[in-house]
């Protein structure tokens, strides 16, 4: 029991020291929930980290940005069999699982719909697919999270994306039992809780290179879904998807 205190007294002295949390979550007056600095706040300074539940490329930017954690192309790095670059070790043994699926398949007409329509989050809903037939996750992982509202043109469109999404992959022999059900409330969440991914600049000619990518709205890596991040803007209240 010694023990126990003392060791209680040493966290809370330590986080003490190191003060309040450099952030808080706040309502504001008319745009919802806000993030908002308890203190000032030095330039660099890490605020938050989290690792994503799922992410994916931009389209135009596949082959020029980390497969797994976006990060832009230096000129170095590990390409995969398939073509696609890792920064680093870490990165491509993280991917393992859902690039060994994704390798694998055809995507041709699926990347086709999705460039034709100018269509990003079923690349995501993609992957995650990829993800549980892997094992790297669960089909339900993204279920704790604040879904859209759909209109039902939306929901038609929805089904058909499933329609092709899983005859590609019986094409590919993956006879997994992901349902038209499955795939829109999955959707639901993305397309409310996805963060667009900017990276900052870390040299001149990059933020040259950001600056004309923002003037031709190219400047996005990608998108990716947090958990943590996004109950800072969504309340936890379940809202009927039709």
């Amino acid at each position: 029991m010694f023990l126990r205190r003392r060791l209680l007294s040493t966290a809370a002295a330590a986080a003490s020291a190191r003060g309040p949390p450099p952030i808080r979550v706040s309502l504001t007056e008319s745009a919802g929930r806000g993030v908002f600095a308890t203190r000032p706040v030095s330039s660099g300074e890490l605020l938050h980290s989290a690792q994503p539940l799922v992410s994916h490329p931009s389209h135009s930017l596949l082959h020029e940005v980390c497969y797994n954690c976006l990060r832009r192309k230096p000129g170095e790095g590990r390409a995969s069999s398939g073509g696609y670059y890792f920064c680093s070790d870490t990165c491509s043994d993280h991917a393992k699982g859902f690039h060994d699926i994704d390798k694998d398949v055809d995507w041709s007409l699926f990347d086709y719909h999705c460039s034709s329509r100018g269509l990003k989050y079923p690349y995501m809903a993609k992957r995650l697919a990829c993800m549980v037939i892997s094992g790297s996750a669960n089909a339900d992982c993204l279920n704790i999270l604040q879904p859209a509202r759909l209109h039902q043109g939306t929901l038609i469109e929805m089904k058909e994306e499933f329609e092709l999404l899983e005859s590609t992959l019986r094409k590919a022999g993956f006879q997994e039992e992901a349902t038209a059900y499955w795939y829109i409330n999955v959707l639901a969440r993305i397309r409310i809780n996805a963060f667009r991914i900017e990276l900052v600049a870390s040299s001149y000619e990059d933020l040259l290179s950001s600056a004309a990518a923002s003037v031709s709205c190219d400047s996005s890596v990608g998108n990716a879904v947090y958990m943590l991040p996004s109950f800072y803007n969504h309340d936890c209240v379940i809202q009927l998807i039709g």
